[in-house]
């Protein structure tokens, strides 16, 4: 049962990450950092795609993605369009790794940093949709801010 909600909440959310930035009516503003918002929303979309393939797709899915977090918050100038590519490819990564899960799988402790206390894998999924949403909101304020 958790595993179909969280489903929904992650394609939920993350296709409403790609409305968010289809809505920019310049390309060029998804980039936009200033000395208050440090982070644009090009950038946050990167660093949520790598945070879901690295937590969710390798460890739980066996995808073999390796994470290039510092490119998360350097690279720039991505096009929307690939954005939105590895948005989708996200998506479908999630939906079968969790899919493939086992309700016992739920309760088996994940573990990310060696001196880091354990958890079980459901509250670390529940915890990847709430920082989901968290940064889908920085970029939705981002955008209405700075995409003038």
């Amino acid at each position: 049962m958790i595993v179909e909600t969280l489903i929904k909440l992650f394609k939920r959310d993350l296709n409403i990450l790609i409305t968010e930035i289809e809505a920019y009516k310049e390309e060029k503003n998804l980039w936009i950092a200033t000395e208050t918002v440090k982070n644009s929303s090009g950038n946050l979309c990167l660093h949520l795609v790598g945070n879901l393939n690295a937590f969710i797709g390798a460890p739980l899915g066996n995808t073999g993605y390796v994470r290039q977090r510092d490119l998360e918050f350097s690279l720039k100038n991505v096009p929307k369009s690939e954005l939105i590519k590895q948005v989708k490819d996200t998506i479908i990564v999630v939906e079968n790794t969790l899919n493939s899960l086992l309700e016992n799988d739920l309760q088996k402790e994940y573990k990310r940093r060696v001196n880091e206390e354990t958890m079980t894998t459901e509250y670390f999924l529940i915890h990847l949709t709430m920082h989901l949403s968290y940064h889908l909101g920085q970029i939705n304020y981002h955008r209405r801010l700075l995409d003038k």
